[in-house]
């Protein structure tokens, strides 16, 4: 572990203008490491930069297979580098040391599946009949800003990265004061694979420094966001001054619906997956379960089994697959989850397991499962970003979909059922970008992801995604008689 990062601007690793940001280990406490903070002074060279490369046609011009070639090679990168980077991940995020694997394993995915994509970009003629020739050409916006979240900082960057870079644009990426480690490795990645220098750039900075200057910046042409619900709508409102199209993706309290027929056994693994997999800190985790009254009590109990069989340690102490959990990325994070409980409990919620943090160092969590949770209780409307899933119980179809559809987000959502017409149904009505069903996360990089209502818009992953990078220019000719 380097006791200081830079950050990764026109080619080169600098230092930064606002000095150097403290990085702690939230699996120990302690301090793990210090990186450059960048200003926006260098916000605006990494954008001039990138605008220089995508003024030089250097990424634009080249034939779309070569583009794609190159952004495949970063994905190998990364997963020959994997064993060197996923102990970092660990460390500063706190993830087990087999998620951090995970993740990096998906952000490959990434540069693999757009590196595909790249060639498929193609316009259409349009018919305007005898003398004229009309058709559609696809152009790159131009400079990308991305700002990254600390949950998933490798995979974040790779899923806009990746798409951006295949498309032709150039790129600003600011990462997480939390988690800015590891992204180090997606600049050289960029640098192995033969991007020129200022397609990419890579810097640490304070959201309301940075982040503000990236997102307000005359020479950006496009923004991605993934955050909470304010921070979204700051950067929309600077975006819109400069009339500069975002894609926000900004969260959830995403519910699964679990029907009297469903597979309970099958459902303890989503519930594993869906609520407790990174601490919990998922934008579509699965943070509300509406159960069928039949079935309440059985299920509780299915789910508290889950949430006690899970070993909370320290992400480097977790390398194999299992049943572990690791820290919250950070105290402050972990006892704002705690915080939430306990004014749920005093709202009349029940505590089935957990709800405390632990007596360890570090910013760990009990995983938790409350039960009599009602529609209108804070805890069912507001996201915990934590290991905490709220029960309620349903007695009809319609009573579900309310519940379900009564926040104001809708990033996904889930149907448990074998009944294929209820599913069917549920699945139409329910407001969310991406609905599961019997399978918590189904799908992958191929399935387009975004949200309804305060969950944001645009959509990321899949072939939706590719249309976010690029503006589509209409040409006419008269032909000559």
């Amino acid at each position: 572990m380097k006791s200081y990062w830079q950050n990764f601007v026109d080619g080169a690793w600098v230092d930064g203008g606002g000095g150097r940001i403290d990085v702690f280990n939230p699996g120990s406490g302690e301090k793990l490491a210090e990186h450059a903070l960048a200003d926006a002074a260098d916000v605006d060279r990494a954008v001039k930069a990138a605008q220089r490369v995508h003024f030089s046609g250097a990424l634009s011009n080249l034939r779309p297979v070569e583009r794609g070639r190159m952004v495949q090679a970063m994905g190998r990168y990364l997963l020959e580098n994997i064993d060197e980077i996923a102990p970092v991940l660990t460390q500063e995020q706190g993830k087990p040391l087999w998620e951090a694997r995970i993740e990096i394993e998906g952000a490959a995915r990434y540069f693999e599946y757009y590196g595909n994509q790249a060639e498929t970009v193609e316009g259409r003629s349009i018919p305007l009949g005898q003398g004229y020739f009309d058709f559609t050409a696809h152009e790159p916006y131009g400079v990308s800003a991305q700002i990254i979240p600390w949950n998933y900082p490798v995979e974040m960057t790779a899923r806009s990265l990746s798409a951006a870079l295949a498309t032709g644009n150039t790129c600003v990426i600011k990462t997480p004061e939390l988690t800015p480690l590891s992204n180090a490795w997606l600049a050289k990645a960029a640098q192995a694979a033969g991007f020129p220098d200022g397609a990419v750039n890579i810097l640490c900075g304070l959201g309301s420094v940075a982040g503000a200057a990236l997102s307000s910046h005359p020479m950006v042409n496009q923004i991605v966001f993934t955050g909470s619900v304010p921070t979204g709508i700051a950067i929309a409102t600077a975006a819109a001054q400069n009339v500069v199209p975002c894609i926000l993706e900004l969260g959830g309290k995403s519910a699964a619906i679990v029907h009297n027929d469903a597979d309970l056994g099958a459902f303890e693994n989503d519930v594993r997956w869906g609520i407790y997999f990174n601490a919990g800190q998922v934008c579509s985790a699965m943070s509300r379960v509406i159960v069928h009254e039949d079935i309440h009590d059985d299920l509780v109990d299915r789910m508290t089994c889950v949430a006690k069989s899970l070993t909370v340690l320290p992400g480097m102490e977790q390398p194999e697959f299992g049943a572990t959990m690791g820290a919250m990325v950070s105290q402050a994070q972990r006892d704002r989850a705690v915080g939430m409980v306990a004014d749920a409990v005093t709202q009349g919620a029940r505590l089935a397991t957990g709800g405390h943090a632990l007596n360890i160092p570090g910013a760990f969590m009990e995983p938790t499962v409350l039960c009599d949770v009602t529609p209108d209780m804070a805890i069912a409307n507001e996201e915990v970003f934590g290991p905490v899933v709220s029960v309620m119980k349903f007695q009809s179809d319609e009573q579900a979909l309310s519940i379900a559809n009564g926040t104001p987000y809708g990033l996904v959502g889930g149907v448990f059922t074998q009944d294929l017409n209820r599913a069917t149904q549920a699945a139409q009505k329910m407001r969310a970008g991406q609905v599961f069903v019997n399978e918590w996360f189904a799908g992958g990089v191929e399935t387009p992801f975004g949200g309804y209502g305060k969950s944001g818009y645009g959509r990321e992953k899949g072939r939706e995604a590719l249309w976010n990078y690029v503006q589509t220019k209409n040409i006419a000719i008269k032909l000559g008689s």
